[in-house]
């Protein structure tokens, strides 16, 4: 992709780059052929909530679901579908409403959380072409890169918990059942564990960042995310001089009590070949 992105006059790397690129390459995890990625890629940023047609993108991922879990009882392979129809829980099969929980957390979970950071990422190296330089001085460095993107562009907000028992959160009474939400961008920012924490520093050692969440609540796919961002920085310094940064549309989460930037809703690019 970044090889066909180099022939190219201009890029656009949010719909055209890294929404193709996170789609071909969950078909290589869950072992369904790339062409698979096309159907996926016409789902959008989001599945869910990102334009005016999210009730009908939604209806046809769950369309989609039932047919692949159909075919693949017809089928039965090593792809996901196959795999998720075997699988034996507490000795009976998992009902259709839990497979396609799993396929719905699966399709929807690291869409839109892996095209912001990449996106981010190349609007960051455009802005820093020095960064580039600094990668390829050392490879090492596409490992805490990859951490410290993440680190910065948190693109998940928040998760909510239910409290099972009443207890006091910083100085704050929690009843019983009540819910309690998880900021990561502000915990990745807590200038009390980070040093220059608005920054990014691409050799950040350590990052105890919770992008990907902590413990027991830790991102199931988070090494794929991690995969696919080390690639990519890897391409790229292997590939491209330099990136020519035309425009860029910031896309804006907005709730009743914050909006903050996550990601871009269009960057146009120009990827400069050596």
């Amino acid at each position: 992709m970044v090889a066909e992105a180099i022939k190219s006059d201009t890029v656009e790397a949010v719909n055209g780059f890294a929404l193709p690129l996170q789609s071909r390459a969950l078909t290589h995890l869950l072992g369904m052929p790339e062409s698979e990625a096309d159907i996926w890629i016409g789902w959008g940023l989001h599945v869910f909530h990102h334009s005016d047609n999210s009730e009908a993108k939604g209806a046809a991922l769950d369309r989609y679901v039932e047919m692949q879990f159909t075919r693949a009882e017809k089928e039965p392979g090593d792809d996901f579908f196959s795999i998720l129809n075997n699988a034996d829980f507490r000795g009976r099969k998992l009902s259709f409403e839990e497979k396609a929980g799993f396929a719905s957390v699966t399709f929807a979970g690291g869409r839109d959380t892996i095209i912001s950071t990449i996106s981010s990422i190349i609007v960051y190296l455009g802005k820093h072409p020095e960064a580039l330089d600094f990668l390829r001085a050392d490879e090492t460095r596409f490992s805490t890169a990859t951490e410290e993107f993440v680190r910065y562009v948190s693109p998940l907000t928040a998760i909510s918990r239910t409290c099972p028992v009443a207890t006091t959160i910083a100085n704050t009474p929690i009843e019983a059942g009540t819910r309690v939400a998880l900021c990561w961008p502000s915990a990745n920012r807590d200038e009390g564990a980070f040093r220059d924490p608005d920054e990014v520093v691409l050799d950040r050692k350590p990052n105890p960042h919770v992008g990907f969440g902590f413990g027991p609540h830790n991102c199931l796919g988070a090494p794929h995310a991690r995969l696919i961002i080390r690639s990519l920085l890897k391409s790229l310094c292997d590939q491209v001089q330099g990136i020519e940064l035309l425009s860029t549309k910031p896309l804006m989460e907005t709730e009743s009590s914050y909006t903050r930037q996550v990601g871009y809703e269009s960057v146009q690019v120009r990827f400069i070949g050596k």
